[in-house]
């Protein structure tokens, strides 16, 4: 298991950073490589995300040092997406088909957790947060995600976000996770946009052509930054950066998101005057 970290910035700092420097502290390029699971621990609110990518061989999650446990959920819960292909998620001896759009939450002191590839090479998106309760492992498979349609043709924006770990489906301590899915001819996520001071959130991007860019909006709401993001890239949005994005042409993304409530509808909205 492959594991980078990443610590927190104060927003003054964030506002002197080049492409260089943004990149390197906000976007995490690496989420899979074929045979691993490649993470990203952030500070922020102490997150983890990346991908499991198994081949030939299953995969484990397993903690370590940076978790203060050699098991990785023993105060942690996770909320998984298939992004791509098939296998199969095995939990404490519980084994869970997945296929792309599927979804699984893993609650605080599951102590195994492998991951194994079916007919076509799976990838496993991973969001974890740290956590002071258990909940039930739940198979969250698309159909059972709970839609949300919103945004209107004229401002390119017409999506569906599907709530995979959130109070309407299963219960978790702080994880909130989905999968919002643009319609054709929609370029534009979460704008207006807003920001939400209790919670920070991580995008990942998906299902984009190799020529296909998605520019990533970031930074203080007056005083706003990009990050060019290609495709299965994510990147981390702190509790006082906005997190907005326009693409070149279709893709998918993932949210994941932690904090102090899982109130989806706890945010900041910000006006788009106000915008700079």
């Amino acid at each position: 298991m492959k594991l980078e970290i990443r610590y927190a910035e104060h927003p003054d700092d964030a506002k002197m950073y080049d492409t260089e420097e943004m990149r390197e502290h906000f976007l995490f390029d690496r989420v899979f490589e074929t045979g691993a699971i490649s993470l990203c621990y952030t500070h922020s609110d102490r997150v983890v995300f990346g991908g499991a990518a198994p081949a030939k061989a299953p995969l484990k999650l397993e903690g370590g040092k940076d978790f203060g446990s050699d098991v990785f959920l023993d105060r942690r819960e996770l909320g998984v997406i298939c992004i791509a292909g098939n296998g199969t998620i095995t939990a404490d001896g519980a084994s869970y088909a997945m296929k792309k759009g599927d979804g699984l939450y893993v609650g605080k002191g599951v102590k195994d957790v492998t991951f194994a590839a079916g007919t076509e090479a799976p990838r496993f998106y991973l969001v974890s947060a740290p956590a002071h309760e258990a909940h039930p492992t739940v198979f969250i498979p698309i159909e059972k995600a709970n839609p949300k349609k919103l945004g209107s043709p004229e401002s390119l924006n017409v999506r569906t976000i599907y709530q995979y770990v959130h109070p309407a489906v299963c219960k978790s301590c702080q994880l909130v996770m989905g999968m919002t899915v643009l319609e054709p001819g929609s370029v534009w996520n979460t704008m207006p946009c807003h920001t939400h001071e209790r919670r920070m959130e991580v995008y990942f991007y998906f299902d984009m052509k190799p020529d296909t860019l998605v520019f990533h909006l970031h930074g203080q709401p007056e005083e706003t930054r990009h990050l060019v993001v290609r495709n299965e890239e994510a990147v981390i949005s702190p509790s006082w950066s906005i997190h907005s994005g326009v693409a070149t042409g279709p893709y998918t993304f993932i949210w994941g998101m932690a904090g102090e409530n899982q109130t989806f509808d706890d945010m900041d909205h910000v006006s788009m005057d106000t915008l700079a």
